[in-house]
């Protein structure tokens, strides 16, 4: 799949705003921090990718029902679905001057319905890479990679599922306003758009 730039401006993948607050002292100390335990920006990301997946749970694998959304409540509240993560992640990497964007997945949950999974990409030689800081648990091995895609899950076309191939330099107006609204996770699951 070919990932397509949202804006040709680069610079837009580094920006901060509201959701991907990457100026908050939160950010700013989380990305010192592994930062000095990186030798350069490809071991950086890889650090900062591992440190977003193992250290802060994924709340529908932990029962947690508090939403989060701004990058800074993610790494603060230690908690968030596959969206509130990939802002973090977000956040960690524009912090040390990597272009990283928002992307999506389509896919099918354990019920069947449809729902819209949260990715990032990194920019490194050149090239977007996409990675899942979701969370492993059993059956779920995402793993940071720039030679192959080491996602949590692979979309399955025969079942309706879809990557998105657009690469957002902003969370989506439409996961955002759900992520903004919802008095908790239970909720959220109802008011989730399952396809952009």
């Amino acid at each position: 799949m070919q990932l397509i730039q949202e804006t040709a401006d680069l610079s837009a993948y580094l920006a901060a705003d509201e959701v991907i607050d990457h100026h908050h002292p939160m950010v700013r100390e989380t990305a010192a921090r592994l930062a000095a335990e990186a030798i350069d920006s490809y071991a950086y990301a890889r650090l900062a990718y591992e440190f977003v997946r193992d250290t802060i749970p994924h709340s529908a694998d932990t029962g947690d029902l508090r939403v989060t959304w701004r990058a800074s409540d993610v790494l603060a509240r230690r908690t968030g679905i596959c969206h509130a993560k990939a802002h973090a992640l977000t956040a960690l990497l524009r912090a040390e001057d990597i272009p990283t964007a928002l992307c999506y997945q389509r896919l099918r949950d354990d019920g069947g319905a449809h729902v819209l999974h949260g990715l990032v990409a990194v920019r490194f030689h050149g090239a977007w890479h996409r990675q899942d800081p979701r969370g492993n648990k059993p059956g779920v091995d995402a793993r940071f990679s720039l030679t192959g895609e080491r996602l949590a899950w692979i979309a399955d076309p025969a079942a309706d599922e879809q990557d998105h191939p657009t690469l957002y330099a902003t969370a989506h107006p439409a996961v955002l306003d759900a992520l903004r609204t919802a008095p908790d996770r239970e909720a959220l699951g109802r008011t989730l758009p399952s396809t952009l």
